[in-house]
């Protein structure tokens, strides 16, 4: 049984140390912020200017003021701070961002991502996803294993604009987890009732497989 994106960010919390510094992209990654163990010490950031938000508000707590990158609404923790978005770069620039969850629209087994654009599609903009990916230490992808027509996003090449190159650490999916080594894709778990087979059937790029594969550990 695949996971849920609830599921996908609750296993990227267990990726979590203390003392992190963590930048959380648009989408999945956002919900990571629910499921910071308890009496860890971690500080989300977001490129727009925040430092120290907790969890998503309840609705009776919605302060329409305070967002995220992704304009969702937020909360933040004692001693959190707001500031502008050049002094936010420069914490990302200056390499002060421990890890990064970004999600993504395709990844290679090199650690390549793109994740910004689809050709024919209006965007806004990049967002701070380049940056992110050039400076930080540890960069985790949060993803469908598949986009919704079936298609492997885990990929040889990406066949869309690259966000970054040789950068992807690691993938939580909704089948797997997969760390990117030297030689390629390695699968490290997988979800609940999900095989082998099936993760190496839906993944368009070889993956290293080493003795038993455990479930992952919700």
């Amino acid at each position: 049984m695949s996971l849920t994106k609830y599921d996908i960010a609750k296993r990227i919390a267990q990726e979590l140390k203390d003392g992190y510094y963590v930048n959380l992209g648009i989408g999945i990654p956002t919900l990571v912020a629910n499921y910071i163990p308890a009496g860890m010490d971690v500080t989300l950031h977001s490129e727009n200017g925040l430092l120290g938000i907790g969890p998503f508000p309840k609705k009776e707590n919605v302060d329409p003021d305070l967002i995220n990158a992704g304009k969702q609404t937020v909360t933040y923790t004692e001693g959190g701070s707001f500031f502008d978005s050049s002094l936010s770069f420069a914490m990302i620039r200056g390499g002060h961002i421990n890890l990064t969850v970004l999600g993504a629209f395709e990844v290679t087994d090199k650690g390549d991502i793109s994740s910004w654009k689809i050709p024919g599609k209006m965007v806004k903009g990049m967002g701070g996803a380049m940056d992110l990916v050039a400076a930080a230490e540890n960069i985790i992808v949060a993803t469908t294993h598949t986009d919704k027509n079936g298609n492997p996003k885990l990929k040889k090449e990406c066949s869309l604009p690259l966000t970054g190159v040789n950068c992807v650490k690691k993938i939580v999916s909704d089948l797997a987890v997969i760390e990117i080594t030297e030689k390629g894709f390695k699968l490290l778990e997988r979800a609940p009732g999900v095989s082998v087979d099936e993760i190496k059937e839906k993944t368009d790029a070889p993956i290293i497989i080493e003795g038993d594969i455990p479930e992952m550990n919700l």
